[in-house]
C-alpha cells in the first residue's frame, strides 16, 4: 500500500532492467509513516552524535560503567575495612546455616589445596595442632583475607564477601582434632590448648 495521491498506472512504475524470473520491480513511493520514522531516526542520531561525541556533554557507556564500578568498589572497600577492624572481636560461628555456607565456600575454593577433609595437599594440614600463620581465629581470618602470595595462596578479599570469609573461617575451626587419612605433616606453630575464643 502506498500514499500516492495521484497513482500512476503500474506500467509507468516499472523500473527497466529490474526483472528476475518474470517478476518486475515497481517504483512505488514509500509509505509516509516509514518516511517520517526514517527522518526522526536521522534527527535523533544527529542529536546523539552531537551530544555525546562532538560536544562531549554526556557520558558514554564505558564512562557510565567506570563510574558505577567506582561507586561499587568504594562500598566494597568500606565494608572490607569495617570487617577487618572488627576481626579481633570476632568468634567462630556455631550457627548451622553459617557453617553450611562456609562448607560450600571451602569445598569450592579451598579444598583443591587443603583437601575436602582438611588434611592438606599443596596447602597445609588444617586438622593438626600446628599453624603456620597463627592459631587464633583472627589469624585465620587475616590469612584468608590477605592470602599468602609467597606460597601461592590468593588474597580472597577480592573474591569473597566478608560474610563468606567469616563463614569459611568458622567452618575451618572445626577441622583441628579430626583425623583424616594420610595428612600432610605438621608445620610450624602449635595451637594453644585453650585459645581465647573457646574459653
Amino acid at each position: 500500500m502506498n500514499d500516492r495521491k495521484n497513482p500512476r498506472d503500474d506500467k509507468d512504475l516499472i523500473i527497466q532492467g529490474h526483472e528476475a524470473d518474470g517478476i518486475q520491480e515497481l517504483d512505488n513511493d514509500l509509505p509516509r509513516w516509514w518516511v517520517w520514522m526514517f527522518v526522526l531516526c536521522v534527527v535523533h542520531a544527529t542529536g546523539y552524535l552531537l551530544y555525546y561525541h562532538v560536544f562531549n556533554m554526556g557520558r558514554l557507556q564505558a564512562a557510565e560503567y567506570a563510574a558505577e564500578m567506582d561507586v561499587g568498589n568504594k562500598v566494597k572497600r568500606e565494608a572490607q575495612q569495617q570487617f577487618e577492624a572488627s576481626l579481633a572481636s570476632l568468634k567462630p560461628s556455631t550457627d548451622e546455616e553459617v557453617l553450611g555456607k562456609g562448607r560450600q565456600t571451602y569445598e569450592t575454593y579451598c579444598s583443591p589445596c587443603h583437601r575436602l577433609d582438611g588434611g592438606g595437599q599443596v596447602g597445609p594440614n588444617l586438622c593438626d595442632d600446628y599453624w603456620i600463620h597463627g592459631a587464633r581465629f583472627e589469624d585465620n581470618l587475616r590469612t584468608i583475607i590477605h592470602g599468602v602470595p609467597v606460597k601461592g595462596m590468593l588474597a580472597w578479599k577480592e573474591t569473597l564477601k566478608p560474610s563468606e570469609i567469616y563463614a569459611v573461617a568458622s567452618y575451618i575451626q572445626g577441622f583441628p582434632g579430626t583425623m583424616p587419612p594420610n595428612p600432610k605433616p605438621p608445620e610450624n606453630e602449635q595451637q594453644p590448648e585453650k585459645p581465647n575464643e573457646f574459653e
